[in-house]
């Protein structure tokens, strides 16, 4: 099989998380604090419900797969097909009631991203991708007050952009940026950029392959972060990896750009 003929079944994916994360969001749902004394990391019965829905609906199709989930771990990460799933990418944006967070999707075939989509339940928006091309579905706008009832689809493609001076950046915050010598390599490309932007999570990366950002740079990413995330971009026509160049599925310190020549003179300056 292909990652084409695994398209059908990310939706139905998209769908089951859907349906069992909305229910909660903007509500009074509490969320729990797994940092065991670290900086603030919520967990909320949503990411738990979702991702065992996922895990449940991967395991009566697919029993010879594995699966990487942010809340419940590895199960066969060996597979030559595994699934890579966050259910809820963004859940301090989701506990505080904005809807910059999304449910990440990624499928890795023998170790490569080679299909990944970041589904949005409440905007109606689905971001997806193989690496070749990347697309949007999402309901059409209408005039008035009349409520959208169609779908529509379009082909992303990240922008030109052909140096820092005129990019758009774009991290979850400079905080999470822990490291002094990684908050001091990010401040040397913030400081060069002409405009900067907080609060993004996985929408950021989605932002810069619909053309409207031009830089996402981020620290301590996990697989279930980035590998959804990863045939988005590309297929956008984007360069994602780590800040030394190697492959981004493996997490760590991660630069996307929308443009290689930007992404090259960012990662020099991360470099120092």
């Amino acid at each position: 099989m292909t990652a084409v003929d695994f398209a059908a079944f990310v939706e139905r994916l998209a769908q089951v998380s859907g349906e069992v994360i909305l229910p909660f969001f903007r509500s009074t749902i509490g969320a729990e604090d797994k940092s065991r004394g670290g900086p603030f990391d919520p967990v909320t019965e949503a990411d738990r419900a979702a991702e065992s829905a996922m895990r449940r609906l991967i395991g009566q199709t697919f029993p010879a797969h594995g699966v990487i989930g942010e809340e419940y771990g590895l199960d066969r990460p060996d597979a030559e097909f595994v699934w890579v799933l966050d259910p809820i990418d963004g859940t301090k944006s989701f506990i505080s009631g904005m809807p910059t967070w999304g449910t990440l999707i990624g499928l890795m075939h023998r170790g490569r991203p080679v299909y990944g989509m970041m589904a949005q339940p409440f905007t109606r928006e689905r971001f997806y991708g193989d690496g070749k091309r990347a697309r949007l579905r999402t309901l059409a706008t209408t005039r008035g007050d009349t409520p959208p009832s169609e779908w529509t689809t379009r082909t992303l493609h990240t922008r030109a952009c052909a140096s820092l001076s005129e990019a758009t950046l774009a991290t979850t915050s400079p905080l999470l940026i822990r490291d002094d010598a990684d908050q001091a390599a990010y401040r040397r490309v913030e400081g060069r950029v002409r405009l900067p932007r907080y609060g993004g999570d996985c929408y950021a990366y989605c932002a810069l392959a619909a053309g409207f950002v031009d830089l996402v740079i981020e620290t301590n990413l996990k697989p279930h972060d980035i590998v959804a995330l990863t045939p988005i971009i590309e297929g956008a026509g984007g360069v994602v990896t780590t800040w030394d160049g190697d492959e981004a599925a493996k997490g760590g310190r991660i630069l996307a750009a929308g443009d290689p020549r930007v992404h090259e003179e960012a990662r020099r300056l991360l470099l120092g």
